[in-house]
């Protein structure tokens, strides 16, 4: 079973609209401190869920690694291998469309669509932008049927965000590390990294009524 049609719709018309203000031209600082400490392999294949077209994917294929974004918008994808100037392979499937080229490839799906066996193909997985984005049912179907399919020995980055839920409705919604242990902590070793103050980086959350925003990092350890 997919998401809703409203979920589906919602972040549809974000992207038709360009508004995008999660969207960053740059990696993310939390990804360049913290990545290298996981030791992974040169050649490990990389998770990024609900990926949109961010950097961190070409950044991820310059360390060696082989990346798989997972989008549900087209544009979002079209517009990616557009601005890195690469002409993908597409390939459709019944559970998605594959575009490929230069070591990263981006399955253009509902994420919970995403079959066991291709998760069982990851190494690790970095999660700047899913957990936060989905509100708290499917948040939980999500750690279940995503992290819970991923293999044994599976490392990687878990970002989220930290607000009073009562100054601005999601997404992005408020994760804290008591959610992120909930949802995660029965399978995965869970280790904070980082919380940070974010809330004079991000000014378009101040005009949404936040008063105070502080982003975590966590490691997280499969089995």
């Amino acid at each position: 079973m997919s998401e809703t049609p409203m979920e589906h719709d919602f972040w549809l018309q974000k992207w038709r609209e360009g508004s995008i203000g999660f969207h960053r031209q740059t990696p993310m600082p939390q990804l360049l401190r913290h990545w290298p400490d996981l030791a992974l392999p040169v050649n490990a294949r990389v998770l990024v869920p609900l990926c949109g077209k961010t950097p961190d994917m070409v950044w991820l294929r310059q360390q060696g690694h082989e990346v798989l974004g997972v989008e549900l918008s087209p544009l979002a994808v079209e517009q990616f291998f557009n601005e890195q100037q690469l002409t993908p392979e597409i390939v459709e499937t019944p559970a998605g469309v594959h575009y490929r080229a230069d070591g990263m490839e981006i399955i253009q799906a509902d994420v919970f669509d995403l079959v066991a066996s291709t998760l069982a193909t990851c190494d690790a997985v970095y999660d700047r932008a899913a957990l936060i984005a989905l509100p708290p049912v499917l948040r939980q179907r999500y750690a279940r049927e995503i992290y819970g399919r991923l293999p044994v020995g599976c490392r990687g980055l878990v970002v989220t965000l930290e607000y009073d839920q009562n100054e601005m409705n999601g997404p992005p919604f408020a994760v804290d590390a008591a959610m992120v242990g909930a949802l995660l902590g029965d399978d995965w070793q869970v280790r904070p990294l980082e919380h940070r103050e974010a809330l004079q980086d991000a000014p378009h959350f101040r005009s949404r009524g936040l008063t105070a925003l502080q982003t975590g990092v966590y490691q997280i350890d499969g089995g």
